[in-house]
C-alpha cells in the first residue's frame, strides 16, 4: 500500500467517529405536571413540534425529547426534574412553574425554557425580564390582572353573584398572585371571596359542595394541574348544581364550561420553539428575553348558559371571541 493511501484510510477511520457522534440527534427533556393522556396536553406537544419542525428540527430524526409528566403529584415532578437534569440534555423545558421550579432546584447550568410561567421576575425564576441572566428564560403565560377579568366576566354573565368560591392548586406558585388580583377586585363587584385550595378529586368535590350551601353562588377556577386533571368533575358539579362559573382556558368551554377568558396556549408553545431553536444553535438563554402571551381568547358556551337560566348580555357577546351553541 502506497504511504499516501495509508494515511488517508487511517485520516478517514479515525474521522469516522467524530463525524458519527456529529449526527447524533441532540436531547431536549421536557417535564409537565400534567397527565400524557390528556388530550390538551398532547395538543401543547403537537404545537411545540409543529415550531420545532418549521425551525429545521423533526423527533426522532435530529431531536430526541425525552418526556416527564408529573401528573399533578410535586414530589414525583420533583423526582423528574433530577432524573432530566441528570440526563444532561442540551434543553430543558418547563411547561408551568408548578414544573419549572424542581428544574431550577436541579441545575443552574443546563438552559431551561419555560412555556406558562404567571410571574416569572416575581417568583425569582429570572433576575430581569428584558436580560434574564442564568439559565432560565421563555414564555410569560399572562399578567396577574387577568384574573380580575375572570371575576369580571362571571359578574357580567351572572349579575346576582354574591358568592365567589375561586379553587387552585397549591403546588402551582403562581396561584397567590392570581388570587391576589381577585382580592383586589373583590370589593368593586361587591361579591365576598372564598378561597379554598384543591390537591385531589376529594377537595375539589368538597369545594363545590361547600359552595352551594347557599344561594347565589358562583366558582372562579385558577390554572393548575388539580384543576385540568379534574375539569370534568368540575363542570359536572357546576351544571348539576347551577353553579356559573368562569375558567382559564377555552378546552373547559369546549368540555360544557360556562365561559372562558385566557391565553391561547398553543400559540405560546409553537413560540417556545423559536427559543429551544435558538439555544441549541449555540445562544444563552439569558441573553433571550422573558416574551409575554400576546393572544387571549373569550369563550363562551351558549347551551351551558341556557341550562343555568342565564342571558348573556349582547354586548358581551359581540366581542366574544366564540360562542359555543
Amino acid at each position: 500500500m502506497r504511504r499516501r493511501e495509508f494515511i488517508a484510510l487511517v485520516g478517514g477511520a479515525a474521522a469516522w467517529p467524530l463525524a458519527a457522534r456529529a449526527q447524533q440527534p441532540r436531547r431536549v427533556g421536557f417535564l409537565s405536571t400534567g397527565v400524557e393522556s390528556d388530550p390538551q396536553n398532547q395538543a401543547d406537544v403537537q404545537a411545540l413540534r409543529q415550531g420545532l419542525q418549521r425551525l429545521g428540527w423533526t423527533e426522532g430524526g435530529n431531536l430526541h425529547v425525552e418526556y416527564r409528566w408529573a401528573a399533578g403529584d410535586a414530589e414525583r415532578a420533583r423526582t423528574y426534574a433530577r432524573e432530566l437534569a441528570g440526563i444532561k440534555p442540551d434543553v430543558l423545558v418547563a411547561t408551568v412553574a408548578s414544573a419549572l421550579a424542581p428544574l431550577q432546584k436541579a441545575t443552574d447550568t443546563i438552559p431551561i425554557v419555560f412555556v406558562q410561567v404567571g410571574d416569572p421576575l416575581g417568583a425569582g425564576f429570572v433576575n430581569n425580564l428584558a436580560h434574564p441572566g442564568g439559565n432560565i428564560t421563555g414564555f410569560s403565560s399572562a399578567e396577574f390582572s387577568v384574573a380580575g377579568k375572570w371575576l369580571e366576566l362571571l359578574k357580567q354573565i351572572a349579575p346576582t353573584v354574591a358568592r365567589v368560591a375561586v379553587i387552585y392548586d397549591p403546588t402551582n406558585p403562581a396561584a397567590a398572585g392570581y388570587l391576589r388580583a381577585i382580592e383586589t377586585g373583590a370589593a368593586g363587584f361587591g361579591v365576598t371571596l372564598s378561597s379554598v385550595a384543591v390537591r385531589n378529586l376529594a377537595e375539589v368535590e368538597g369545594a363545590i359542595e361547600n359552595l352551594v350551601d347557599k344561594p347565589n353562588g358562583g366558582l372562579l377556577v385558577i390554572p393548575g394541574a388539580t384543576t385540568q386533571i379534574h375539569r370534568d368533575l368540575i363542570i359536572g358539579l357546576t351544571g348539576r348544581h347551577q353553579v356559573p362559573a368562569v375558567y382559564p382556558y377555552r378546552f373547559y368551554v369546549e368540555s360544557g364550561g360556562l365561559a372562558s377568558y385566557g391565553i391561547d396556549r398553543h400559540d405560546l408553545y409553537r413560540r417556545a420553539a423559536s427559543y429551544i431553536d435558538r439555544i441549541l444553535r449555540g445562544e444563552a438563554p439569558g441573553d433571550l428575553p422573558v416574551q409575554q402571551a400576546t393572544k387571549f381568547e373569550l369563550v363562551i358556551n351558549l347551551k351551558t348558559a341556557r341550562a343555568l337560566g342565564l342571558d348573556i348580555p349582547v354586548a358581551l357577546l359581540a366581542r366574544t371571541d366564540e360562542v359555543i351553541e
